[in-house]
């Protein structure tokens, strides 16, 4: 049943001065970011629920991947209504938030969602929660979607890196009609004692990591991360900018397969003289292999081969991805037209390593190159685990195990271990020695 309509509410609610600006300031674009306990998605919150009280307006709440509703801030705004006690106002559903006065919150993902895409469109206000891991690409979706005349993009986001799409767009390069403000605990007017106690110990064992948990810097690398040496030593040498493509040599693409997770496929060039230029990079969820045969078609590049990864040739764990159980991807790309390879199956650790040896040799374009990167920056290691091998004689128990983290970030770097052990520099053809024969007169 749909909620009569009521003018308007008045929401009384204490609020932090650091975010005065979110309700008293028109801006097309809002960014805060800090540490740890500045009580951003609390402000966030209240002050949308104050905005969309006062008339009907369309709110989108979003992250970069949101799988289901828990993982959204929808729970967040539940709890604000109902410790502003105006809950006769607003009717918390499964899914989204409705105002008496015709006002609604919705809940999506970002990254390849055609129905949060599509709710963009009539938002009067976008807030990114989390904003730290939305890609170039997602950006470039959102602000060209987000278009109803006044409607503005709030970021919320603990920084990590510099290059994060979000810190450049809001705090390096801001465009026109953007605010963003730093905040720290010291903001929050409620912070509390415990973390006021976790806080100051941090601060005595260790400045380094306080600096950044706390007070919201930037790290040069995030903490952990398996190619954080090789790529701060490729942006010293400058080997992330603008890179050509050479008309001359094939492009060949490296994948790393999946439907429910992403598939990611850098494009690169081996040139003859070793140097490698990684000149594209492309991932998306949830499509099938047709989409990414078109996208490929779509760039128009001189191709060579696609190297796919060893379950390539799987018919059955790869059949959402490819639409048809009696066929491979592998079978599926060579009826299209495609010069396919299997790239060799090695352990996680000898692709890691062979990635760190290659790494040394490549350059990145950093524009189309940007959502890769940033999945290399972010690929980091677990919690080092246990093996129950029992140990040799005079030697401790347990051997110290460590797996590389299985989240977002680690698609782009599986595809970059595909690139690893298949790159080959072509091979350079020198003209046969030809033999001279002297013939010799029998008058000379």
């Amino acid at each position: 049943m749909t909620p009569s309509l009521s003018p308007t509410i008045e929401i009384d609610a204490d609020f932090p001065r650091a975010f005065d600006f979110l309700l008293h300031q028109k801006a097309r674009n809002k960014g805060t970011y800090s540490g740890r306990g500045a009580a951003k998605s609390w402000s966030y919150a209240t002050a949308l629920l104050i905005l969309a009280g006062k008339e009907r307006k369309r709110v989108v709440g979003a992250r970069e991947t949101q799988r289901s509703i828990e993982g959204s801030v929808h729970a967040l705004l539940a709890d604000r209504i109902r410790d502003l006690q105006i809950g006769h106002f607003y009717e918390v559903r499964k899914n989204s938030i409705r105002g008496r006065n015709g006002s609604d919150f919705l809940f999506h993902g970002l990254q390849h969602d055609p129905e949060g895409i599509k709710s963009l469109e009539g938002a009067d206000y976008c807030w990114i929660e989390e904003a730290q891991s939305v890609g170039k690409q997602s950006w470039e979706t959102v602000v060209p979607t987000v278009r109803r005349p006044g409607s503005e993009i709030w970021a919320s986001w603990n920084p990590r890196l510099e290059t994060d799409p979000v810190h450049v767009r809001y705090v390096i390069t801001p465009a026109p009609g953007t605010i963003c403000r730093k905040v720290s605990w010291r903001d929050n007017p409620w912070f509390p004692e415990e973390l006021r106690i976790e806080k100051d110990h941090l601060k005595a064992i260790d400045p380094q990591a306080y600096r950044h948990v706390w007070e919201g810097e930037c790290k040069a690398a995030v903490e952990g991360a398996v190619y954080a040496a090789e790529l701060e030593l490729a942006t010293r040498e400058e080997r992330i900018t603008t890179v050509s493509v050479d008309r001359k040599i094939p492009v060949h693409t490296f994948w790393d397969l999946g439907f429910g997770d992403a598939t990611a496929i850098w494009f690169a060039q081996a040139l003859p003289s070793g140097q490698i230029r990684i000149v594209d990079y492309l991932e998306n969820h949830g499509k099938t292999l047709d989409w990414y045969i078109i996208q490929l078609n779509q760039r128009g590049y001189m191709y060579g081969e696609d190297w796919l990864p060893h379950d390539g040739v799987d018919c059955i764990i790869h059949s959402r991805f490819s639409g048809d159980k009696s066929r491979s991807p592998e079978q599926l790309m060579r009826a299209a037209g495609r010069k396919v390879r299997i790239a060799p199956k090695l352990h996680v650790m000898s692709g890691i390593n062979a990635c760190r040896t290659m790494l040394s040799s490549c350059w990145f374009d950093e524009t189309k190159c940007a959502d890769g990167l940033m999945a290399l920056r972010y690929y980091e290691w677990g919690v080092p685990t246990k093996t129950a091998a029992p140990a040799p004689p005079g030697r401790a128990s347990g051997l110290v195990r460590s797996e590389p983290l299985h989240n977002w970030a680690s698609h782009g770097a599986d595809a970059l271990r595909t690139l690893a052990v298949s790159i080959k520099a072509p091979e350079v053809k020198t003209p046969a020695r030809r033999e001279q024969r002297v013939v010799l007169s029998p008058w000379s």
